[in-house]
């Protein structure tokens, strides 16, 4: 009975061995897999994993400069709000308010007459840019308005003057950019509007200046960017007219912080030197490591930066025909018909029209010489009615 047991036992355990080989599923002893390396869309495709929606977003913040070539000591508010993104692509309001300061250590930052007092400049663009095919090149192009109040006060030349005024400077402006992770370009248009050329003092007049430059930088490491410059500036009465040339070094502190320092040099202002600090709130911070590499390259920074090149720049002269006896008669009797108003530069234009002075303006000339059949009266209501 027992050896008849044994041999059922043993044929039971030799048919369950052999059904259990023949499963499909049967159980045999499996090697330890080595766990996946952790990957995502993003780092396996680098800034074409990228999807603007989720990038792009509002950056605003703090930025500050020292007075240079005719801008001022300045600090204030600014963001950028993208109003439309596509798949490579965003439509964006850049705008900013700054507090402008006195000019410091007795230095004029416009030649002659100092800036006093604190005013409010704005500066709003409206811009588009865009990504290439394969996300290599940014490119864009923008378009705003500038507004510069001015205070002035006494001079750094010596001089003693009075009857110093605040007056009120405005631009339109157009830029073209083009951004690649090593090269840079940016190519501007400042164009003064309304009055340009305003009486800021007993001595001195003053005015807005066009200017035309294009910039190219240079990415020396993802950090640290340089850029040289040439524009062409006009404007005061002739007296600012010329080339000059700029220079960048712009450092990323830290994500969101950047400064820089800016050389420039033509025959109105010569050598200047200002320095700038800039800081925006949501520069991507919270961004995975993997996203952030990607994010990070220049072309993709590039499309929330600060549009540049926004300051009304403003240059002073001294009237200085004052040794024409004429002059000593007419120039005061004209500040005294119209003291502080666009009628009193048109007729001192005009006035150096005639051949008197040595700043030829057939126009302003042929104004003037209707003041003078149609009498001061009729040109201090053309001009505050904005007909003359």
């Amino acid at each position: 009975m027992q050896h008849f047991l044994r041999r059922s036992l043993s044929l039971a355990s030799a048919t369950a061995l052999a059904l259990a080989s023949s499963l499909p599923f049967a159980i045999r002893p499996v090697a330890a897999e080595e766990p996946k390396a952790e990957t995502s869309e993003a780092a396996d495709l680098g800034v074409m994993g990228i999807k603007l929606k989720d990038a792009v977003k509002l950056n605003w913040g703090f930025q500050g400069a020292l007075q240079g070539a005719g801008t001022p000591n300045q600090s204030g508010i600014g963001g950028f709000l993208p109003l439309a993104i596509g798949d490579n692509s965003v439509f964006f309001l850049d705008a900013q308010a700054n507090a402008n300061f006195a000019d410091f250590n007795n230095y004029s930052s416009i030649i002659n007459t100092t800036v006093a007092g604190t005013t409010i400049s704005t500066s709003s663009r409206l811009g588009y840019r865009w990504l290439n095919s394969d996300r290599s090149w940014m490119f864009g192009v923008n378009a705003g308005y500038d507004s510069r109040p001015m205070a002035t006060g006494g001079t750094d030349t010596g001089v003693n003057v009075s009857n110093s005024s605040t007056v009120f400077y405005q631009q339109v402006a157009a830029g073209l950019e083009a951004v690649s992770n090593t090269w840079n370009f940016n190519a501007y248009a400042l164009v003064p509007v309304g009055t340009k050329e305003y009486r800021l003092n007993s001595n001195y007049f003053g005015g807005s200046l066009d200017t035309y430059g294009l910039d190219v930088g240079y990415a020396i490491t993802p950090d640290l960017k340089a850029s040289l410059g040439y524009y062409y500036q006009q404007g005061d009465f002739d007296t600012a007219d010329g080339s000059g040339v700029n220079g960048r070094l712009a450092y990323k502190i830290s994500n969101g912080l950047t400064a820089g320092v800016n050389l420039s040099y033509d025959q109105a202002f010569e050598t200047r030197f200002s320095a700038d600090l800039k800081y925006r709130f949501g520069a991507n911070g919270n961004k995975t490591p993997s996203e952030k590499k990607a994010w990070q390259t220049p072309v993709m920074q590039a499309l929330t930066e600060t549009v540049r090149n926004r300051d009304v720049k403003i240059h002073d002269f001294f009237w200085d025909d004052w040794e024409n006896p004429l002059n000593v008669f007419v120039n005061p009797l004209i500040a005294l018909i119209a003291p502080g108003t666009s009628v009193e530069m048109q007729l001192l234009n005009g006035l150096r029209g005639t051949g008197i002075g040595s700043y030829v303006d057939p126009l302003a000339a042929n104004r003037y010489l209707t003041c003078l059949m149609m009498g001061p009266v009729w040109c201090l209501l053309s001009d505050r009615g904005g007909e003359f």
